[in-house]
């Protein structure tokens, strides 16, 4: 975890991990690590709301916890922006992360897809080794099976990733508020 900020480091040490090794295809097992996924999840939403830092809204979309549908959002110069969040979880997960998409912003920063497929590639990655710094013991054992989940994707990838690219796209003008395009489009 060096070189991360203090509030990440924070807030990924009270975000459970997940215990249960299990993809969509393992059955009773995948309905466990369901259960952990959301425990996860409200812990995660709880201490944002705690904090007064709530950002994002998600829920499966189908029964069988595959497809994840919400809104996350990001407050830039007092103005709340708010977008689709969206993602389905791989038939290899958790050895595999889901890709994060945010519709709305598609085609707006090529950085888009690239981060979220950088997200990919590190989950996995750190999800071994933070797993170990976390418990500050070696759990070789584990080594192959990410204790990280969709709390931590969004902890660790999707709120740095609105916190820095946010700013420059409004300011850049390739996102604007809904007021500002509302007011647009009446006059």
């Amino acid at each position: 975890m060096e070189g991360w900020d203090p509030n990440t480091k924070s807030a990924l040490t009270k975000i459970p991990l997940l215990l249960t090794k299990a993809g969509p295809r393992d059955g009773a097992s995948w309905t466990q690590r369901l259960k952990e996924e959301y425990k996860a999840l409200i812990a995660y939403t709880s201490m944002n709301k705690s904090k007064d830092n709530d950002w994002f809204r998600i829920s499966a979309a189908n029964p069988e916890g595959t497809r994840w549908t919400g809104k996350c959002w990001y407050v830039h110069n007092l103005l709340k922006y708010e977008f689709d969040l969206q993602f389905d979880i791989p038939v290899t997960y958790p050895a595999t992360a889901p890709e994060l998409e945010l519709p709305q912003l598609d085609g707006k920063t090529h950085k888009l897809h690239l981060n979220m497929v950088l997200l990919s590639n590190l989950y996995s990655y750190y999800s071994i080794l933070e797993f170990k710094e976390i418990n500050s013991v070696f759990l070789l054992s584990f080594s192959g099976s990410p204790r990280f989940g969709i709390a931590h994707a969004l902890c660790l990838g999707l709120a740095p990733w609105l916190a820095a690219e946010i700013p420059i796209l409004v300011d850049s003008g390739m996102i604007k508020h809904k007021d500002d395009v509302a007011s647009a489009s009446e006059s």
